[in-house]
């Protein structure tokens, strides 16, 4: 890794840190945890409020996504999820309900504070079917063909890597498997210098790919079926998004790399 990723990545690590720490702070007050003051494009407003009402109310203020993945993964009774970049949790505890006690979700984050944040919300939750792992999404801790569906809320964009995070979701996915993500996108037309003019990196915004760039880098890990809807505008000519995809069934020996 260079040395300008490792300094974007923990840019990103200590502005997520001090996310669940304010969270967690703001808890010990009498009137709860305070949310995280973000642009109103992200965050807990994205979802349905019957669906924030049935969460602890620190994994709805420690929202910080673009949109929300649980609503479009079309999640199945005892379906395996892997949520990437998982945070506070709230995207893993709604997973959990979905697919219930006979299914499992995996939550992944390589900050401790988000982290003991989302242990801490399992706990209140009482979800017995989630297991929160520590780690990066450009190498999960996962053996390979372990779940069936991977969602992501606004995560991919803060990677300095993303075509390790293409082939790790192709890796770890069964047969079939499929992703539903939220992330932000940029028009086509728009170099990621002007990308960078439009909002910084921590703030899911500089790093974004094209529409283009996101369906070639998921084709070139072996993706097929991709889908890649806009939902609402984040700033000029950048759009939070549906992303859709599916690891084929089988695979020939030709597939996504070429026969040695």
């Amino acid at each position: 890794m260079s040395e300008q990723s490792t300094d974007l990545r923990e840019t990103v690590r200590r502005r997520y840190a001090a996310a669940a720490v304010q969270v967690t702070e703001g808890g010990t007050a009498c009137c709860g945890p305070s949310a995280i003051e973000i642009d109103s494009n992200f965050g807990a407003t994205l979802y349905a409020a019957d669906e924030r009402d049935a969460l602890p109310a620190e994994a709805v203020a420690a929202s910080l996504g673009c949109g929300n993945p649980t609503a479009v993964a079309d999640l199945h009774e005892g379906e395996r999820v892997l949520d990437l970049g998982s945070g506070g949790g709230i995207d893993v505890l709604l997973s959990a309900r979905r697919v219930g006690p006979a299914g499992k979700v995996y939550g992944l984050d390589m900050t401790e504070e988000m982290l003991a944040l989302a242990l801490a919300n399992q706990k209140k939750a009482g979800a017995t079917n989630v297991e929160i792992l520590k780690g990066a999404i450009e190498a999960v801790p996962l053996p390979a063909a372990t779940v069936d569906v991977i969602i992501s809320n606004c995560v991919i964009n803060l990677s300095t890597d993303k075509p390790a995070v293409f082939a790790e979701m192709i890796r770890v996915l069964t047969p079939g498997g499929r992703i539903g993500i939220s992330d932000v996108v940029a028009d086509d037309a728009l170099a990621p210098e002007q990308r960078a003019e439009r909002g910084d990196y921590v703030g899911c915004i500089a790093g974004a790919l094209s529409f283009t760039e996101y369906r070639q880098g998921l084709e070139a890990a072996g993706f097929t079926g991709i889908e890649i809807t806009p939902t609402h505008p984040v700033a000029d000519g950048m759009h939070s998004a549906i992303i859709r995809a599916t690891k084929p069934a089988k695979q020939s020996c030709c597939g996504a790399t070429a026969c040695k």
